[in-house]
């Protein structure tokens, strides 16, 4: 809509206007009501990949249509093409955000240094702060995964998904050679275990219940770190 004037910075006549002939000078207040409908859009559309995301997680990607996101966001079918191009763009968009947040945090608890434990931590926090926020995101992933993975679009999930267990695994075996974890377990295995174990939390925590996704977090370490039983284990699986 603004493409060439947010390309230049000013139309021809801002430009006249620098130049002298203070009968032009009025042509800023177009520049600002431009800048207004330009974030109003950037809401709109913000507003849009919330409730596509929401029927994602609820229906499932494949089953959710085009129209049914329009009926929700109260618009025609046709409008919702004014922000995206598919509904492929809109899933995209809901996926790369988080993944692209998650794998900040993740850096982010590595830079700061510290013994394995203290990392593992770091990472099992931020993995579960990430609950709240993503809820739909992470649920469309469990849910969505295979199908979405066909497509060249959506490479980038497996890359963001070997770095992850990359990260984790890094800091497990760390702790293996550092004495800090035990150096019988299997680190990959151990990751997945993890993982899985936060994620699925996404299906039966409630943001607006008693406990915060630190709360969680915390519990889960407790857990993990400590076990749940004392002494040695006295039975065979």
């Amino acid at each position: 809509m603004n493409t060439r004037s947010s390309a230049t910075g000013a139309s021809p006549s801002d430009q006249d206007s620098d130049q002298g002939g203070g009968a032009r000078t009025p042509s800023r207040a177009p520049r600002r009501r431009g800048r207004q409908s330009s974030a109003l859009a950037s809401e709109r559309r913000v507003d849009l990949v919330r409730l596509a995301a929401d029927l994602f997680a609820q229906k499932g990607f494949q089953a959710t249509t085009v129209r049914e996101i329009a009926d929700e966001a109260g618009i025609l079918s046709g409008s919702l093409y004014h922000h995206f191009d598919s509904k492929e763009s809109i899933v995209d968009e809901v996926l790369s955000s988080y993944l692209d947040e998650l794998l900040g945090d993740y850096r982010a608890a590595l830079e700061q240094g510290g013994e394995p434990r203290e990392l593992l931590g770091r990472l099992i926090s931020a993995a579960y702060r990430s609950l709240k926020p993503h809820r739909a995101a992470i649920t469309v992933l469990q849910n969505d995964w295979n199908y979405l993975r066909q497509f060249s679009r959506f490479g980038y999930l497996e890359e963001a998904e070997q770095e992850i267990q990359r990260i984790w695994m890094d800091v497990i075996r760390d702790g293996q050679a550092k004495g800090a974890f035990r150096p019988d377990i299997d680190p990959k295995l151990t990751y997945r275990m993890i993982r899985d174990t936060i994620w699925v939390a996404v299906r039966w925590y409630r943001p607006d219940g008693p406990l915060g996704t630190d709360d969680l977090a915390e519990h889960f370490m407790t857990v993990l770190f400590d076990g749940i039983s004392f002494g040695e284990r006295s039975f065979e699986s």
